[in-house]
């Protein structure tokens, strides 16, 4: 059986992914910033790991923040949607086939 995610490596991902789009950054270009791996911000973005102070340090300095800020907790419902991928599938399952209904009545409207 999958441990549970530590909570606050929940917030440190989504923090990290939060503030990394907000700057219009890749992970390969964050990466590069900081001084890691990109595949060592992929495995923190994803749960996958934990962070040392230094790389904690590096990362808040390449996005312009200071290291406590990735470490900051986030609205609880975003954190449901960060552990229950899920929900986010089927959302998007309804989308489409509202989308894909409104498309046919349209068609047909036209036929």
């Amino acid at each position: 059986m999958k441990d549970k995610i530590p909570m606050l490596r929940l917030i440190l991902a989504a923090n990290l992914k939060r503030h990394r789009k907000t700057l219009n950054l890749s992970q390969e270009k964050l990466a590069e910033i900081a001084g890691v791996s990109w595949q060592t911000i992929n495995s923190i973005e994803s749960h996958r790991t934990w962070v040392s102070d230094n790389t904690l340090e590096s990362l808040a300095n390449a996005l312009k923040s200071d290291p406590y800020q990735l470490l900051l907790p986030i609205e609880e419902d975003t954190i449901q949607k960060i552990t229950n991928p899920n929900d986010s599938v089927k959302k998007l399952v309804k989308i489409k086939r509202a989308f894909d209904d409104s498309f046919n009545e349209i068609v047909n409207l036209i036929k």
